[in-house]
C-alpha cells in the first residue's frame, strides 16, 4: 500500500498564504511551473504506448523547425555559431540532453537571446522556442526547454492541442480537478501569493511575475500548468501504481517501469551556477547525490540516507513546489511553497525534514 505524504510551506516566516491573506490549504492552487514536465513527459509517453511515437525519432522529422537551431561555442573572436554534429531526438527532448539550456544556468545563452531579440521560452511567444544549443545533443545534460518541444511534438501526432491532449488523456481521468493551463476567475482567491526571500532570511512580497502566460500562443509543458497538492499526489499514484490509479490505466506496466529507468546512460546532472539570482539558486538539487535522468524526471542514482532510494524520481518548479517519487519504498511526497530563488536553502532545509520525517514513519 502506498502512503502519499504533502506540505504547504513557506518556512521560517510561518505559514504559506493565499490571496485575501487566507492561510494555504488543500485547495490552493499554485503555479507549479516545472513541475509541468512531468506531465508533459507523461503525454508523450501515452503516444509511445500506443505505438504512435518513436523516442528514437529525431525531433526534425516531427517538427522541422528544429533543425534551424544552432550550436553556440565560444571562439577566440566571440560566440561561435555551427551546425549539430549529431541529431537530437525525441529521447534528448525529455532527459535535458537536447542541447537546450535555459539561459538562468548559462550566460551564453542569454547573451544569444540578447543579441537576437528572442523573447524566454517562459513568455508564450513562439519565437520563444528559437533558443540555441549549448551543445550538441546527445553529449551533456543541462536543464532546459526540451519540454516544451516534446509538448509540440504530441500535438503534431496526436492532432490535438496539448492542452486538450493533457485535459483529456490525464486530467479527467486521473481526476485531477483542479490542474489547469488557464486559471479561471473564480478559483483567483484559491491562488497563493508570491515571496522572495531577502537576504536576512525573511520573506517579502515577489517583484518577479511568474505567473504562466495567459491564452499563449502555445502551452509549454516546461512551465504551463496550476494545480494543488491533491492533484498533484493523484498523479504520483499514478506512477506508484505503474500506470494505473483507481482502476484507470493511463500507461502500460512496460512502458512506466521503463520510463523510470536510467536514460541518459553514463551522463550525469552536474552543478550549474546560476545566471539570474533572484530567480533561482545554483543549479544542485541534491549535493554531493549522483543523479541521472528518467523519460519523466531527475533520477537519484544513489541511496539518500533516511529518505529517497536508488531510481527515485523528482524535480521541482522555480517557486519552489517539489515532488518526489520512490517506487522501492511504494512512497511519494509533495511539498508546495510559492518562493524565489528556486532551490531556496531554507526550503530545501525544510524538504529534506518533511522527507526524513516522511521515511522515519513509514519505512
Amino acid at each position: 500500500m502506498s502512503l502519499l505524504l504533502s506540505a504547504i510551506r513557506q518556512a521560517p516566516s510561518g505559514p504559506a498564504r493565499r490571496s485575501g491573506g487566507m492561510a494555504a490549504g488543500e485547495d490552493t492552487i499554485f503555479r507549479i511551473v516545472s513541475m509541468s514536465k512531468a506531465i508533459g513527459a507523461t503525454a508523450a509517453l501515452i503516444l509511445a504506448d500506443r505505438g504512435r511515437l518513436d523516442w528514437d525519432t529525431p525531433v526534425e522529422e516531427i517538427l522541422p523547425d528544429f533543425a534551424k537551431l544552432v550550436v553556440i561555442e565560444n571562439g577566440p573572436e566571440g560566440q561561435v555559431r555551427r551546425p549539430p554534429r549529431t541529431k537530437a531526438r525525441l529521447r534528448h527532448l525529455a532527459t535535458h540532453t537536447s542541447g537546450l539550456a535555459y539561459e538562468f544556468w548559462d550566460g551564453e545563452v542569454g547573451q544569444y537571446l540578447s543579441e537576437n531579440a528572442i523573447p524566454s521560452i517562459v513568455s508564450g511567444q513562439k519565437a520563444g522556442l528559437g533558443y540555441p544549443l549549448a551543445f550538441d545533443p546527445g553529449t551533456r545534460w543541462q536543464y532546459g526547454g526540451g519540454a516544451d518541444w516534446l509538448g509540440m511534438v504530441v500535438s503534431a501526432i496526436d492532432g490535438r492541442g496539448i492542452d486538450r491532449f493533457c485535459i483529456e488523456e490525464i486530467f479527467e481521468p486521473l481526476g485531477m480537478t483542479s490542474t489547469s493551463f488557464e486559471l479561471n476567475a473564480a478559483d483567483a482567491d484559491r491562488l497563493g501569493d508570491l515571496s522572495a526571500r531577502k537576504e536576512s532570511g525573511e520573506l517579502e512580497p515577489s517583484v518577479l511575475n511568474l505567473d504562466p502566460p495567459a491564452t499563449p500562443e502555445f502551452y509549454g509543458m516546461g512551465h504551463a500548468l496550476y494545480s494543488t497538492a491533491p492533484d498533484y499526489l493523484r498523479f504520483l499514484r499514478m506512477w506508484l501504481g505503474i500506470g494505473s490509479l483507481d482502476g484507470v490505466r493511463i500507461l502500460g506496466e512496460t512502458t512506466a517501469r521503463d520510463a523510470l529507468e536510467n536514460q541518459i546512460g553514463r551522463l550525469r546532472i552536474e552543478p550549474r551556477s546560476t545566471v539570474f539570482a533572484p530567480a533561482t539558486a545554483d543549479l544542485d538539487p541534491m549535493p554531493g547525490v549522483e543523479l541521472s535522468h528518467s523519460l519523466m524526471a531527475a533520477r537519484t542514482e544513489q541511496q539518500v540516507p533516511g529518505r529517497r532510494a536508488v531510481g527515485s524520481a523528482f524535480w521541482g518548479g522555480v517557486l519552489n513546489t517539489h515532488f518526489w517519487l520512490d517506487p522501492t519504498n511504494d512512497l511519494a511526497g509533495v511539498f508546495m511553497t510559492q518562493v524565489t530563488p528556486f532551490l531556496d536553502a531554507y526550503v530545501m532545509r525544510d524538504l529534506a525534514e518533511f522527507e526524513r520525517l516522511s521515511y522515519a514513519l513509514v519505512v
